[in-house]
């Protein structure tokens, strides 16, 4: 295995290169297939009436791709990097890291294989995957976290790192939610049965799915920014106190939101008041981990000017703080009746995924190549600040689009006569929205178009000569 020496120990990271270069890959992909869904929307010809190239089939490995297989293999490359760097140590169990990544890779490859063929239980959102599948997703996640606590265990540091937290705490509750929601009951070895029914069913399934938003895209992001955001502006943690009662925070709080997803059905009222008020409080510790984060650039604000990996993790942050203050005023029931089932969802999400996740994991992988190649820096800094602006014009347009084209939506849908009857039909209310269908696209490609960038770049510095790309400081 290939080592790098710092501070007279020998990490790991090979593991950490094949995670990191399989992110940019399947970033790529998952995005990629989004533009290709944006563009049916808008050209509905575009599936070529092929059952498997159908948005329905396209859909849900377009959101298993961007989450599990961009965002997760993000999270497995840097926690990584960031629990052996924060501990002293090379990561424990090494053969069973290996494994992680080989078993993960094989997830993704099995996705891509069933779901256009319509294998999935579609009733599952973030979880179509069928029983084998899961069954492999569990072995590969308990392995994972055998090796990250493991080198907990084993660290020659006093203390725990905030960010290891986080990834913990993101790691272990991950393993509950997959393996409780995922229960069912195998008739072959392409489909099975969930165990629960009915509004248990609904309730476990958005248990599960808002909590995988609240600690795969949350919690263990965060933990990327908590140490990605302080090594690239070379300055220490706004407030380390303020890090601990936001990771205890979250971990109390998230955990009961989920049922804001289904106001307004079957599920008992209560239930979906409780999710109602934990999303509601959730803004205080999100806005404080979001202050806590930006506040650390205090001494270093002009390092934005010239710095464009800690612009992506900065402005990240405010998108951060944006979708979590969005979220808990969605889950007001009186804002939901407007907002659900429209695309101010989509670009809730979207602000949340493609702003926040998206733009801290680029940031967090284009400070880790160089580190894991044995490079000063990337072979590019100005392509990376064409990334930053494609990346950030594509999201907005995006966000955009989907707020206008979603509160839009919500009011003609709910627009009624005198008599009663309804103003607008639902055929209506789509040709509104097709304008910003368009928008949306457009959006897309210019944030693919800057994944490709990002993809070149990364290229370029992995086949440099080792240590052929000094600093820019030092160069200069």
């Amino acid at each position: 295995m290939s080592q790098t020496k710092s501070l007279n120990v020998d990490y790991n990271y090979t593991v950490v290169r094949l995670f990191a270069v399989t992110t940019v890959l399947w970033g790529i992909v998952g995005m990629g297939l989004g533009v290709l869904l944006a563009a049916q929307l808008y050209w509905p010809a575009l599936n070529f009436d092929t059952a498997w190239f159908t948005y329905s089939r396209l859909r849900p490995l377009h959101t298993n791709a961007v989450i599990f297989a961009f965002g997760t293999s993000a999270l497995f490359a840097t926690s990584y990097y960031v629990v052996q760097r924060t501990c002293q140590v090379r990561l424990f169990a090494e053969k069973l890291a290996m494994f992680t990544f080989i078993g993960w890779q094989a997830v993704i490859i099995a996705a891509i294989i069933t779901l256009p063929q319509g294998i999935g239980n579609s009733s599952k959102e973030y979880a179509e995957l069928e029983w084998p599948i899961d069954i492999l997703i569990a072995l590969v996640w308990i392995s994972y976290a055998v090796v990250f606590f493991g080198t907990l265990v084993k660290r020659k540091t006093s203390h725990i790192y905030v960010a290891n937290w986080f990834y913990g705490g993101f790691i272990i509750t991950v393993a509950a939610l997959h393996i409780v929601n995922s229960m069912a009951v195998p008739v072959s070895l392409t489909k099975s049965y969930s165990v629960y029914a009915g509004a248990v069913d609904a309730m476990v399934q958005w248990w599960y799915g808002h909590n995988a938003v609240g600690f795969l895209l949350t919690a263990g992001f965060l933990g990327m920014m908590y140490y990605f955001v302080p090594k690239q502006a070379g300055r220490p943690v706004y407030s380390y106190r303020l890090s601990v009662v936001h990771f205890w925070a979250l971990i109390a709080l998230y955990i009961w939101a989920g049922s804001h997803h289904l106001h307004y059905t079957a599920l008992p009222d209560w239930t979906q008041s409780v999710g109602m008020v934990m999303s509601v409080i959730l803004f205080v510790p999100s806005w404080g981990g979001m202050i806590n984060g930006i506040m650390t650039l205090s001494g270093a604000w002009h390092k934005l000017k010239t710095d464009p990996i800690l612009r992506f993790l900065i402005v990240s942050l405010s998108f951060y703080g944006m979708s979590t203050f969005e979220g808990p005023m969605m889950a007001i029931k009186s804002v939901n009746a407007l907002s659900h089932y429209t695309d101010w969802t989509v670009g809730h999400v979207h602000s949340g995924a493609l702003g926040w996740v998206a733009m801290v994991s680029i940031g967090a992988i284009y400070h880790l190549i160089p580190n894991i190649y044995n490079q000063g820096r990337m072979y590019s800094i100005k392509l990376i600040n064409t990334h930053f602006w494609l990346h950030t014009i594509g999201v907005v347009l995006y966000i955009v689009a989907m707020w206008i084209s979603g509160i839009m939506q919500g009011m003609m849908w709910r627009a009624v006569n005198t008599d009663g009857t309804l103003t607008y039909s639902f055929v209506q209310s789509l040709e509104a929205s097709y304008p910003f269908y368009l928008m949306r696209f457009i959006g897309g490609c210019f944030v693919v178009a800057g994944m490709l960038v990002m993809a070149y770049n990364v290229v370029k510095t992995i086949r440099a000569n080792d240590g052929a790309l000094e600093p820019v400081a030092e160069a200069a």
